[in-house]
């Protein structure tokens, strides 16, 4: 539904970006391939970078071939004269690949600033390449050193040459000169954000938002040079789009990227939720582990999806107004499936307390779900999941 949506909001209302809950690099390889801009030949290889968990969040069936018509969109838009629609990251997760992108940008268009970049970034040479967390244990804790005044400083390096590198050749080169900037606030963001992990979740999490919030931010920024008034979709699970200030979370000092960008743009913005009754997902057991399909148990009861599932209707819209206020405007039990799912728990670990009304300004209800389907499927997948009931059938 995501993605045929998006299609719409793109041909029929002038969209022209998509940003979503992915690493930055990744999801700029993506985009160079929906503007023409690289050597990948299909949408399969374009969504390659993606290889860090969970990868079949972007690289699946549905995102695929909706790389592949934003591809084709964008061509007629070119031969039409019209602004191309790119796809972009939200996330902060890619330290190390980040790193190595800016010092790449700075070997082809400044070699000594090039040096110094690998001279800061040398500060995490004593974590493993992959291993963002290592890191942050070893800073926070003593055990190594903080590398935070080395990524500010890079950061400011970038911004104080930018428009020299700017000037340096055009079109491309402006492109390419946001997107280092862009990987080093991830680096920036990323170096923090490792380091809050070990003083407590919300901590983490609140810098976790704020950066993709800030990337909204420059995004927007950066479209408008082009286009009079840029809109973008963004795809985020609902945990992130969702307005803490209507959740139980507020409670603990939490933060969503939907709260920060209604709280900055007001109702140039709208934020939308997706609820299911049951079905199935692709979801993994536990964080880092493999793809498996899942039955979504049904809805408790008390939950917003409970409600939804007594209209008898298989999938519709509401948007939080006028008679859905009243329904929606109390409290209620809310449902959030990420990129892990644990049944056995589904209470404690997936539920938690919302208003509706307040959280999103419309939901879209599907009744019956149907899992994303990864382009590398294993057995796991394939077979399901075993019923709990297994093998009584009780």
């Amino acid at each position: 539904a995501r993605a045929e949506i998006t299609k719409w909001l793109i041909e029929e209302k002038g969209f022209c970006a998509v940003a979503a809950e992915a690493d930055w690099p990744d999801a700029y390889r993506v985009n160079r391939y929906v503007r023409g801009c690289d050597d990948d030949t299909s949408a399969e290889e374009a969504l390659r970078g993606f290889e860090r968990f969970p990868s079949w969040m972007w690289r699946n069936v549905v995102v695929r071939d909706f790389v592949e018509w934003l591809r084709e969109n964008n061509r007629q838009c070119l031969l039409r004269n019209r602004p191309q629609a790119g796809f972009y990251g939200l996330d902060l997760y890619s330290l190390h690949r980040s790193m190595h992108e800016v010092i790449s940008y700075l070997d082809n268009i400044d070699p000594l600033a090039a040096a110094r970049a690998r001279k800061r970034y040398g500060c995490f040479d004593h974590v493993a390449a992959d291993d963002g967390q290592a890191y942050g244990f070893a800073a926070a804790f003593g055990a190594g050193p903080s590398c935070e005044r080395q990524v500010i400083e890079q950061l400011v390096d970038i911004q104080r040459n930018a428009l020299d590198y700017a000037r340096r050749d055009g079109r491309l080169a402006e492109d390419e000169l946001f997107y280092t900037e862009q990987n080093a606030y991830v680096v920036r963001n990323a170096e923090e954000y490792y380091r809050a992990m070990f003083r407590g979740r919300v901590t983490s999490w609140n810098l976790r938002d704020k950066h993709m919030a800030h990337t909204v931010d420059a995004l927007l920024e950066y479209l408008s040079r082009r286009i009079t008034t840029p809109r973008i979709v963004v795809w985020a699970h609902n945990s992130h789009v969702g307005d803490a200030r209507a959740t139980e979370v507020a409670g603990d000092g939490q933060l969503t990227l939907g709260q920060l960008v209604r709280e900055r743009y007001g109702q140039d913005c709208r934020l939308i939720g997706f609820s299911t009754y049951t079905g199935t997902v692709t979801a993994a057991s536990d964080w880092g582990g493999v793809a498996e399909r899942k039955t979504v148990r049904p809805a408790l009861a008390g939950s917003v999806e409970e409600l939804f599932h007594e209209t008898g209707r298989p999938e519709f819209i509401v948007t939080h107004d006028g008679d859905a206020v009243t329904a929606l405007g109390g409290v209620r039990l809310n449902r959030a499936i990420g990129v892990i799912y644990l049944p056995a728990t589904e209470r404690q670990s997936h539920y938690f307390y919302v208003r509706p009304a307040e959280q999103f300004d419309a939901m879209i209800h599907i009744e019956h779900t149907q899992a994303l389907e990864p382009l590398e499927i294993t057995s796991r997948w394939i077979a399901g999941e075993t019923p709990e009931t297994y093998p009584s059938g009780l």
